[in-house]
């Protein structure tokens, strides 16, 4: 049993297998948090009071909003902190939002809104439904905690019910509030850009209001739907860490507010810039799902917290018993592709070992460079003569599985489609129309457009007997207006577009039940617990160069697990030829799911030969990579070198796979010490790499080694309990 309710005290107690989560009903009315941490005696737990001048009161209650820690604070209600909801009447005009306590109940399993992607329940996940009344409105509000106590995770999300006569209007829209006992804390999140994703940035709280947001109508390349706050001093290993994410894939605002009483409030949702919503009266709405977890011991357990979650309750089921290793036609041939020269790199690429050819863009329409037949989804019958299905065929002889890609969401204004329906993309009335990548963004919330996507895919591809579909995504969203939504819906419209997204996802998942999707947004610009709902992996970043990837994939840890890191090696500038820079390659590709990026036609056998050893390799520690407990050991960011390893368990593991990346050339050969802090100090050890033993305790005490005086260099460790 995860959740505890004391009708007595009206008191709530949350348990995971090592978090405990506590609040009350205050006068029987008000829901205020006492406890997130870990678990330990409830006696002495309890509300204080605290008042502070010019923060307003009830007469009869001596309750402060401005000062008491909130399951839900709401706008215009005395909080004048940063809020998680904010109703507007339609009627009267006025915003002041409050809801009252009404009912509990608890159940097992959770409440999985339509249309929405969330987390799934297992045997152990319980749900608390609170319940909770307007008088004046007629609204009710159903808050909604999912505990889920082997990934110590709790997730949060609401369903508001119009139950009045009049309409209203949601104006801000923050699933998951936490407050936390102290301002004295560090702030984590992701930042970058376009090629140059997730990096790490920690920072001081300051006195107010710190935001992390999208406004792109995604999660976005710039920032992430993932943040921790943490104690100042708090390491990899020790210190308090809480972790959040969001399950959603557009635009969302992430809060941390130091107040007057020196405590962190925390939100986490669709926020109030980019988002509001009409509830006329007899609708309800239900929001996406927040996610929180908590480390007493360090920030690498939050991000491992979070890892086991993702796997367990997020991502789809493997489609194949281990992944695919791919080779991606882009890098080879950009749009230069047909029919004659896919079979010869699909058969190549079966020599090599690879598991899968995939066929990118400039199959489709009139595709031969970015400039038109988006939108169009039927094979270019220049490339394709006697169309999809027997190509694939021949190539599938080979013994190599296929796959393709697609951009569903956008059209080139030259296309078949755009001419016969120019009122399919997203448009602002009398405005001028952004092009990005000589592209439109189709509208997403209209069922027209989603029918058109459907028809267009069963037709082309219905037939055609394919493994993988990498889903990509190449802008971001302008002129934000739905020409099939109503002027008063117009502030759904980025809402409903997302909506329709996942729409068409679970289509494909539906239609095409035996085929792996690989997320994509310009690389990682969806790189978010949304889309992992629905894609097995992510292209994690454009940018293959391996000195970039490791600062990509060492912040990506942070908030997601490496099974759905998309890691292939890529070619720059010929440097594949080189011994050396191609092992680099590979060991910095061997952070997640393995593939390549390369003319394998050109190559010479040298190369050939070596890539079918290291997909050897690969194997043999796949099911670590993919499953195994991840360390952080050493920040490129800090030190030009990048260290980490996978264990089959978080303590008193039996086998492991440790990495050392250097990023550059080192004149005076510095050297570090790599713990292995989940070894079992009792056990001895081999390297299976190079033989050499170890024991248990030299282990946690560190391996030393040495920086390379001569640039890119990586060295692999795989310990294995004798």
């Amino acid at each position: 049993m995860s959740i505890y309710i004391d009708r007595r005290k009206n008191r709530v107690t949350l348990k995971t297998r090592r978090t405990m989560y506590v609040f009350e009903m205050l006068f029987g009315k008000y829901p205020i948090h006492l406890y997130y941490g870990a678990i330990k005696s409830t006696q002495g737990i309890e509300y204080v009071k605290k008042s502070k001048s010019f923060s307003a009161t009830y007469s009869d209650e001596r309750f402060y909003p401005d000062t008491v820690a909130s399951e839900l604070p709401l706008f215009g209600s005395g909080d004048y902190r940063a809020t998680a909801l904010k109703l507007r009447s339609m009627e009267t005009g006025s915003d002041v939002t409050y809801f009252i306590y009404k009912s509990m109940r608890k159940f097992k399993g959770r409440f999985s809104p339509d249309g929405l992607p969330c987390a799934d329940a297992d045997e152990n996940t319980e749900t608390l439904e609170l319940t909770l009344t307007d008088e004046v409105t007629g609204a009710i509000l159903r808050l909604y905690y999912t505990v889920f106590p082997e990934s110590d995770v709790i997730s949060r999300y609401f369903v508001l019910e119009n139950r009045g006569k009049a309409d209203l209007r949601i104006e801000k829209a923050m699933p998951l509030s936490l407050d936390i006992d102290g301002d004295e804390r560090d702030m984590i999140s992701f930042y970058g850009e376009w090629a140059h994703e997730r990096h790490i940035q920690r920072q001081p709280l300051m006195r107010g209001n710190q935001r992390i947001f999208s406004r792109r109508g995604s999660s976005s390349h710039h920032f992430s739907p993932f943040m921790m706050v943490t104690d100042k001093k708090a390491t990899e290993e020790r210190g308090e860490a809480y972790a959040f994410n969001f399950v959603w894939s557009g635009n969302w605002l992430g809060e941390v507010e130091t107040d007057q009483t020196h405590n962190t409030r925390v939100l986490l949702g669709l926020g109030d810039e980019c988002f509001n919503y009409l509830l006329k009266s007899g609708e309800s709405f239900a929001s996406p799902e927040a996610v929180m977890t908590y480390s007493a011991k360090g920030i690498g357990r939050a991000s491992r917290n979070m890892h086991r979650f993702v796997r367990a309750h997020i991502l789809p089921r493997d489609k194949f018993p281990c992944r695919p290793v791919v080779l991606n036609s882009w890098e080879a041939f950009f749009f230069n592709i047909d029919a004659e020269r896919m079979e010869a790199f699909g058969a190549e690429a079966a020599k090599c070992g690879m598991d899968m050819v995939v066929m990118d863009d400039g199959w489709f329409g009139k595709r031969v460079n970015d400039k038109a037949g988006l939108g169009d989804w039927y094979a270019n019958p220049d490339r394709f003569p006697d169309g999809l299905a027997p190509f694939v065929r021949r190539v599938k002889k080979n013994g190599i599985k296929f796959g393709i890609w697609i951009e569903p969401e956008m059209v080139n204004p030259d296309s078949e489609l755009f001419r016969a329906h120019p009122e399919y993309i997203l448009s602002a009335p009398g405005r001028r129309q952004l092009e990005s990548r000589t592209q439109y963004v189709l509208d997403m919330a209209n069922p027209e457009v989603l029918d058109y996507l459907k028809c267009a895919f069963a037709k082309t591809l219905g037939n055609v007997d394919i493994d993988y579909i990498k889903w990509d995504m190449n802008r971001n969203m302008t002129e934000v207006y739905s020409p099939s939504l109503p002027p008063e819906r117009q502030g759904e419209a980025a809402y409903r577009y997302m909506l329709g997204v996942y729409d068409l996802f679970r289509w494909f998942n539906e239609n095409f039940p035996n085929v792996m999707i690989e997320n994509c947004s310009g690389g990682g610009g969806r790189y978010d617990l949304g889309m992992m709902k629905y894609s097995t992996q992510i292209w994690a970043s454009d940018n293959t160069s391996p000195i970039h990837r490791t600062f990509i994939q060492h912040g990506s840890t942070f908030g997601f697990p490496t099974s759905v890191m998309s890691c292939h090696v890529g070619n720059h500038k010929g440097c594949i030829e080189d011994a050396r820079k191609l092992d680099y390659r590979f060991r910095v590709a061997m952070n997640g799911p393995l593939g390549y990026e390369f003319d394998v036609l050109s190559v010479s056998d040298r190369v050939k030969n070596t890539i079918s050893e290291q997909i050897k390799e690969y194997r043999t520690y796949e099911e670590l990579i993919l499953r195994g407990e991840f360390f952080r050991l050493l920040d490129p960011s800090a030190c030009g070198r990048y260290a980490y390893y996978f264990a089959d368990s978080e303590a008193d593991a039996s086998e492991f796979l440790l990495s050392f990346l250097q990023n550059e050339g080192d004149e005076s050969e510095r050297t570090f010490k790599l713990k292995l802090l989940a070894a079992d100090a009792s056990a001895d050890y081999v390297d299976t790499i190079s033989g050499e033993g170890f024991s248990g305790a030299q282990l946690k005490k560190g391996i030393t080694v040495k920086s390379d005086k001569d640039g890119e260099y990586a060295r692999t460790w795989h310990f294995v309990r004798k």
